[in-house]
């Protein structure tokens, strides 16, 4: 929370315990010890805007029903000089509290003084976090997914960079492993293809089959011609990825920027093959955590996981339900498979490098991978916990109420930069950030692009253009905008006022909570929030007004509103102009 509401909530806190001790010494409540109680925002705003338990904890202590005690509390607190001005007692000893103007004035006040930096806090401060997210294989254009991925991790970053933490974004590039030679293996047949015939050379079912591949390989031709025909396979299909991987790489990475994507670290997996692989397998069979069978080497998952699960409580037939397998380390061909260079990565980041968290974003279709990964990096002796993967549900693009699967452009199935073709990047990042991950998403390609309130973007853009509309027009009606003293902004006392100040000083905790939580979706809902209680107080409470100082007053409002509202679309990368 800010400062200043953190403040307020503790300075509350005192005044009960003081109003406590006064009661005691009246003889009204008996000398024991106070128990721990809250101070909190109730949920129902009918009850205040803060409310304690302080009467139901203490009842047991002093022997007393609630009620008592909290009249007692009620009867004894000082609220001069606080930033409440009333203290009542409902029901069985509910005692709730509101606002003082000043509260709101101040908030403002707070609001102006922090100027990009509210909202800000050092929550986080001190911590490192690694934030990885889409690393699509480099083999083929990025999916769906990886459009949702990357909205959900870049916002995620955001919302951790504005918490306090120290954050890097990071994608992993898949540039070695089985892939890697499948799509060696698919140019190669693309390749011969051009000049022997699709016939000559098939296609295998397993290989990459999209078009990509065709452009790349005719792209290679179109530089060396036949020439690689007559080098050996090994030879040629080193050539053909050599030349194709940068080229994906580098598209990947221009499509990214247009997605307004800035990775602090290109991670490439090949790097771990140079030594870090080697070094997770040896502290893994050191560790008595590894075995041979059939030639290749595996890692016992299945006893890692058992102790794990028996530890926490799980019963032998819970275990047997999840049907564990072990995992092959190194093939038989001496090769080592994916899951051994996860482990090295993750110790890469968490041990090699440091970070005191790797947060990763992976569909829900990876959820098995999750326990298997925290218990290898366990089983090498860090502390699972550092690791936090969030599991993201596919995507669902819709249009008319139809579903939507192929590209019009390429009959093809929707890629990211055909979304980014047919969509503003501002509704893309917005509404992929509308709901929690873990939610199923439906995208309403007709309602991203649309301009009505409606729209959850253009709703939030339209309030910050409509202040920008509302300060023109006082400027050329010869109005001079100026800055409001404490007690001036203390005259803003309709509800409307409050309401929506009231939410403004809630931003530094939802950013905490979004952070907390990695779920960015908490400040996406809170933007549409603070667009619909600016129109709702614009509707009822006239700006231009003849009161001069309650006129600058709403003004001195309007630009707070509008300063929140740019600081959290700016954090999400999301534009603001100033006229629509």
């Amino acid at each position: 929370m800010s400062v200043l509401v953190k403040k307020t909530q503790e300075d509350l806190k005192q005044l009960v315990l003081e109003a406590l001790g006064k009661a005691i010494a009246a003889g009204e409540l008996p000398a024991e010890a106070v128990p721990e109680f809250n101070v909190e925002v109730p949920q129902d705003k009918a009850n205040g805007d803060y409310s304690t338990n302080a009467a139901f904890v203490c009842a047991r202590a002093f022997r007393r029903a609630p009620k008592q005690i909290a009249d007692a509390i009620a009867k004894h607190i000082d609220l001069a000089d606080s930033y409440f001005d009333s203290c009542t007692v409902a029901g069985a000893g509910f005692i709730n509290f509101t606002f003082a103007k000043e509260f709101y004035a101040d908030i403002l006040l707070d609001i102006i003084d922090k100027g990009e930096a509210y909202g800000k806090s050092d929550y986080g401060k001190g911590k490192k976090i690694n934030v990885e997210f889409v690393s699509a294989n480099p083999t083929g254009p990025m999916h769906m997914g990886n459009a949702r991925g990357g909205a959900l991790g870049d916002c995620l970053a955001s919302v951790l960079d504005m918490a306090g933490y120290a954050v890097t974004r990071e994608f992993y590039v898949n540039d070695a492993g089985n892939q890697i030679e499948k799509f060696g293996l698919s140019l190669d047949i693309r390749y011969q293809q051009l000049y022997k015939g699709e016939d000559a050379v098939q296609l295998p079912e397993d290989s990459y089959h999209g078009e990509d591949i065709i452009e790349r390989a005719k792209e290679f031709a179109e530089l060396y011609g036949d020439s690689y025909l007559d080098k050996s396979e090994d030879e040629r299909r080193k050539a053909l990825v050599s030349f194709a991987m940068p080229k994906n790489i580098q598209s990947m990475h221009d499509n990214l920027t247009k997605y307004r994507i800035e990775y602090d670290k290109w991670f490439h997996e090949s790097e771990l093959h140079k030594g870090a692989i080697d070094e997770v397998i040896k502290e893994l069979t050191d560790n008595g955590k590894t075995y041979e069978k059939d030639g290749a080497l595996w890692y016992k998952n299945i006893e890692v996981q058992t102790e794990t699960l028996k530890a926490q409580g799980k019963s032998d037939a819970d275990i047997e339900k999840l049907e564990l397998k072990d995992d092959v380390l190194i093939r038989q061909n001496g090769n080592p498979t994916y899951f051994a260079a996860d482990i090295a990565y993750h110790k890469n980041k968490l041990v090699t490098r440091g970070f005191d968290k790797a947060i990763d974003i992976w569909g829900a279709d990876h959820h098995g991978h999750v326990a298997r990964l925290k218990g290898a990096l366990s089983a090498i002796g860090i502390e699972p916990d550092r690791l936090d993967v969030v599991l993201m549900q596919l995507v669902r693009l819709t249009r008319n109420g139809e579903v939507v699967r192929m590209s019009k452009r390429t009959g093809k199935a929707i890629t990211l930069v055909d979304l980014l073709e047919d969509i503003p990047i501002d509704a893309v990042r917005f509404l992929f950030n509308m709901r929690e991950p873990v939610s199923q998403m439906e995208f309403d390609l007709d309602l991203a692009v649309e301009q009505s309130s409606q729209n959850p973007v253009y709703y939030c853009q339209y309030a910050n253009a409509r202040i920008c509309s509302i300060l023109r027009k006082l400027e050329a009606d010869g109005i001079t905008l100026r800055e409001c003293t404490r007690y001036e902004l203390a005259r803003l006392s309709e509800p409307e006022e409050k309401e929506l100040i009231k939410h403004l000083s809630s931003l530094t905790d939802e950013i905490i909570l979004a952070a907390k939580n990695y779920d960015p979706a908490r400040i996406t809902r809170y933007a549409v929030t603070l667009a619909t209680l600016f129109h709702k107080y614009y509707n009822a409470c006239k700006i231009a007004v003849d009161d001069e100082a309650l006129m600058q007053a709403r003004v001195t409002l309007c630009k707070c509103v509008r300063s929140v509202m740019v600081n959290i679309l700016t954090a999400f990368k999301i534009t603001t102009p100033d006229k629509m």
